[in-house]
């Protein structure tokens, strides 16, 4: 079509378009258009994760390789450290503050060690969970994949160290005189729950550490209050005997304080029921989901948030 001017000049003008009239989002809609990076909803976003499985293990291993290869023992250190810790706690609270009040010499040894292998996977999922974005910001603005993947990744890498770990663990436990049996089995069950517990919390402070990155800096206090709270190098009913009930139910039902008494009630023979809160694996399992199912919503309502700004 063309119109004719004042000044006799021919002007073109091309003819109405369907889309004429229709809003950005309206246009969006016609044409099958998405907003780069957008949330996806929780269930495809689950699907999503699931179809990075094979990343999330991948990245997993070559992060737990990468620790230490720049030291001379190398993979050693994965053992060498929390053995390390329970040494130190040992010769600190055990020898000399006497913690091991109430604990036969035997069963305390061991006793630290477990606690002390089973705490440092919770704090180094926490502690890794709080960098898995602000760390990793060239992977997540260069590529496109569910963030949770790095969390998740992390927690997993966290995991596959305590399994070398517990070969040191089994080592202690029979050399001090709790040989394998049935009950052995249980700490399957409670590493599986407190692998839940360890992503769903190191989610929630992914998201939390993405949008405030010196949260690093304060999250090794917040650990180790946590880990003096927890029973670690101690027995909680019989260092609070004296102290009100509720003091110690909080303290002994506490996620930290319930993964050690399970996984220490399934290698110590002389760590009995009687040293176990009530319901201990009902409160375990709540812990486990509750904290596993709130963390994973809480990362996904900020997904299209993470790497920008």
């Amino acid at each position: 079509m063309s119109d004719t001017t004042h000044g006799g000049a021919v002007a073109l003008s091309s003819p109405p378009s369907a889309d004429d009239g229709l809003s950005a989002a309206e246009l969006a809609a016609k044409y099958g258009l998405t907003v780069s990076g957008a949330r996806p909803g929780l269930v495809e976003y689950v699907r999503q994760l699931r179809g990075r499985r094979h990343f999330i293990l991948a990245f997993s291993r070559a992060k737990l390789t990468a620790q230490y290869s720049q030291a001379k023992l190398g993979q050693l250190w994965q053992v060498a450290t929390p053995l390390l810790n329970a040494a130190v706690y040992f010769l600190i609270f055990g020898l000399i503050l006497g913690t091991k009040k109430g604990i036969p010499q035997e069963v305390f040894i061991p006793f630290l060690v477990t606690g002390v292998f089973v705490f440092t996977f919770t704090q180094s999922s926490v502690m890794a969970g709080v960098r898995a974005i602000s760390g990793n910001l060239g992977l997540v603005r260069a590529l496109h994949f569910p963030r949770a993947s790095l969390p998740i990744s992390f927690s997993l890498q966290q995991l596959q160290q305590l399994l070398y770990s517990m070969i040191v663990l089994i080592a202690v436990t029979v050399g001090f005189g709790s040989y394998p049996r049935l009950s052995w089995l249980l700490v399957i069950p409670a590493l599986a729950l407190q692998f839940f517990f360890n992503t769903g919390l190191a989610l929630a402070m992914a998201r939390m550490g993405a949008k405030t990155p010196d949260l690093a800096q304060l999250m090794p206090f917040v650990m180790r209050t946590w880990l003096y709270a927890s029973g670690v190098m101690f027995s909680i009913p019989v260092m609070l005997e004296d102290k009100p009930a509720w003091i110690t139910d909080v303290l002994q039902y506490n996620p930290a304080a319930i993964y050690m008494d399970l996984v220490r009630f399934a290698l110590i023979d002389g760590y009995g029921s009687e040293n176990l809160p009530d319901h201990v694996w009902a409160v375990g399992l709540a812990w486990s989901v509750v904290v596993g199912i709130a963390g994973f919503v809480y990362f996904w309502k900020a997904e299209e948030r993470y790497g920008r700004g």
